[in-house]
């Protein structure tokens, strides 16, 4: 070395080995960013430069530390690389370093600590599970900490924050989610501030969940990221293969053991991303057949229309018409069985539109199953919608055959296949995902002595992060990006409420929200809805503003209300508001099923719930006979108990009596909405599920209006 020129003027090969010059080295090698490099470099001046300053210490200094989790996060190969000069840790012992307690960047201690005692105590649910990223964007805002006596907002990976000059400010979290595969508990693991999130880096915070996981006893089966760009350069960061004929859907943890892990796109994301494939090409040959996304845009904007028949005998009215009223429910999924229903018997009737659709059929049931089968919510359904079990697995098996023989021929009016276009990542990610199911099955499943004996689909989807992101975000407590401080206390309250009790509403955090609420709001863009809105804006979900004038009839006080004699026309006053009730609740709910229990149709016609036929009164639709119990008996509650407590009326107190009264009429009475006892099992077995929800909705609004 004292042979050496001038350090400005020695080559790479000759200079001395410092830190600082191995990370110029490898940036000139474009190995490491100028970027990188030059963050590293003004956040860790005071770190030793020479090499046998690194081999005199005792033990590694908090900088120390700090700089090899951020090294090994930011680029794996150069790290490896300086390792081979400077004593520098084995990656999985950092996993420790990038841990903390309470609500810190980084992993949750306690999260794991309850997760451990849980293992330990034998609890099989435990045992296995997948594990979910995704990020949430922050609003760029340095301040000041009273407590840390330290500025915030910077970007923070859990070893501590990067608050140099030139350090960039934190512009995303990134959160981890661990869910159980055959029982439905939610960890939240922990969460880092980032500038920019890239997926190396998300490909390395996950590799240092599972590693951590596998410390406490838990086995990490699955993966799953968004169907997006980022996600897609995570999975090949992981050693995932995306191609039609060669698809690898398994990376090994750690590299080069036996260990196999699944990757999951998020299926929500990759139906947004087929519809959006459909919308852009207008027409996609499927071999003999061909799927038109027109026939989807004309039974969106289908007009209410009026259907005139002769009464049946029961009527009492042999000659006279029932007015019946043909209405699209604006609720349906796109991708779903109601709507191959609704093409299918709009074609029978004849409408022009919707003539030659039987490609559009034949598509929309194939993705609707597909969609069934990714949807396993509860161990207790049976067929697509359950479980992954032995019984089922022969015909899902089937179903990802028919699916991939379709996806793989699906051409575009110019005769050039999809799956090899720009659209094809949503297809593409279907493939993935159903290679990943198979796989799962065959080894966690099917062999004798694996202790899974059935699988959750949805855990393999984002819904449960998704639904803490929203807690968190309302625990933020306004409606644009949180900063750093405001973010991380809100983190700390859920942190503070997440029970990891399997099916509790406050398992992980997410608040009184259910999971199936939280796939169908997410699906809110894939509804017929959502097509009306986009191509009719003005002519979307019309909400009645205005009480019905029959309600007047029931006005307390007035002087038609107190000469009213015929008990009839107060029915029909009833009748009639509680159909105003019905469709003002339409135009808020989002679950296809509760929409059409709400009114009285005619079933005889269409069994599918996607098109309604509904009497109507007056200009306004006859409520279902559920509706109008509940209506019925809260307007005998007012009557009964509307004298007491006259000067408290405008009170909340007194609201919320008069609607535990209609709860205590109601028990004991005969089931109400027939036809929501199946789709009450779509969701957690609780008490506050879609039944008690449209219980309390109906009652609400009647008490309002009166």
């Amino acid at each position: 070395q004292r042979q050496l020129p001038a350090a400005g003027r020695c080559s790479p090969a000759h200079r001395p080995r410092t830190v600082a010059n191995v990370l110029r080295e490898l940036a000139e090698k474009q190995q490491l960013s100028e970027e990188t490099v030059s963050l590293l470099q003004a956040q860790f001046s005071d770190l030793p430069c020479e090499l046998h300053s690194w081999r005199q210490m005792a033990e590694y200094s908090p900088e120390m530390r700090q700089f090899a989790c951020i090294l090994h996060l930011y680029h794996v190969k150069a790290y490896d690389y300086l390792r081979k000069i400077f004593p520098l840790p084995h990656p999985y012992s950092l996993t420790n370093w990038l841990s903390n307690n309470e609500a810190a960047a980084g992993f949750s201690n306690n999260i794991f600590l309850r997760l451990q005692e849980k293992v330990e105590r034998g609890e099989q649910a435990y045992r296995f599970c997948a594990l979910m990223v995704q990020d949430m964007s922050l609003q760029k805002q340095q301040e000041w900490d009273p407590q840390t006596q330290r500025l915030t907002g910077f970007v923070d990976l859990g070893a501590g924050i990067l608050d140099a000059d030139e350090a960039p400010l934190a512009s995303e979290a990134i959160i981890l989610m661990a869910v159980g595969i055959s029982s439905p508990w939610t960890a939240p693991l922990g969460y880092f501030f980032v500038n920019s999130t890239t997926g190396h880096l998300l490909a390395q915070l996950l590799r240092q969940t599972i590693s951590k996981l596998n410390n406490i006893g838990i086995t990490v089966l699955a993966v799953t990221t968004g169907a997006t760009a980022r996600g897609a350069e995570t999975a090949r960061a992981l050693g995932i293969r995306i191609d039609p004929e060669r698809i690898q859907c398994t990376f090994q943890h750690p590299p080069g053991s036996a260990h196999s892990i699944t990757y999951f796109f998020d299926i929500c994301h990759a139906l947004q991303l087929i519809r959006n494939a459909l919308q852009y090409f207008q027409k996609i040959e499927w071999l003999s057949d061909t799927v038109w996304w027109q026939h989807l845009v004309e039974l969106a904007a289908l007009r209410e229309q009026k259907v005139l028949e002769p009464c049946s005998p029961k009527s009492g009215r042999p000659g006279s018409e029932e007015n019946y009223h043909l209405k699209v429910n604006l609720a349906t999924l796109l991708f779903s069985e109601g709507v191959a229903d609704a093409l299918e018997h709009l074609q029978k009737l004849g409408l022009a539109s919707f003539q030659n659709c039987s490609g559009t059929v034949k598509f929309v049931r194939l993705m609707s199953r597909l969609c069934e089968v990714f949807h396993g919510r509860v161990p207790y359904r049976r067929g697509l919608k359950g479980p992954l079990l032995a019984g089922n697995y022969t015909k899902i098996s089937h179903l990802f055959n028919e699916a991939k023989s379709c996806f793989v021929t699906l051409m575009d009016s110019m005769g050039r296949y999809i799956i090899n276009s720009k659209r094809k990542l949503g297809f593409l990610s279907f493939l993935l995902n159903a290679e990943s199911l198979k796989w799962l099955y065959t080894n966690y499943v099917c062999p004798e002595g694996t202790p899974s004996h059935h699988l959750l689909t949805c855990a393999f989807s984002l819904d449960s992060l998704e639904l803490f992101l929203r807690a968190l975000q309302q625990a933020c407590g306004s409606s644009g990006n949180p900063t750093c401080s405001v973010f991380q206390a809100a983190y700390h309250k859920l942190l503070a409420s997440c029970s990891l009790v399997p099916g509790s509403p406050h398992s992980g955090g997410s608040g009184s929200m259910s999971s199936l609420d939280i796939s169908l709001s997410r699906r809110r863009d894939l509804t017929l809805g959502s097509i009306r809105a986009q191509y009719n804006p003005a002519c979307g979900r019309m909400l009645a503003t205005e009480y019905p004038c029959c309600a007047g009839l029931l006005l307390r006080g007035s002087a038609l209300s107190n000469a009213l004699t015929d008990l009839s026309l107060h029915a029909q006053s009833i009748t009639c508001t509680a159909g105003f009730i019905a469709e003002q609740l339409a135009s808020d709910l989002q679950c296809e099923a509760c929409l059409a229990s709400l009114f009285e149709s005619d079933e005889s016609r269409l069994r599918c719930r996607s098109v309604l036929y509904v009497k109507k009164l007056g200009g306004v639709s006859l409520p279902s006979a559920s509706v109008y119990h509940i209506t019925s008996i809260s307007e005998q509650v007012l009557n009964w108990y509307g004298k007491v407590g006259d000067s408290n009326k405008t009170t909340k107190l007194w609201h919320l009596s008069l609607e535990q009264k209609v709860f205590q009429e109601l028990l004991g009475e005969s089931p109400l909405f027939p036809t929501l006892m199946n789709h009450l099992f779509d969701g957690e077995l609780c008490v506050n599920n879609h039944y008690s929800v449209l219980v309390k909705e109906i009652t609400q609004r009647y008490l309002n209006i009166r």
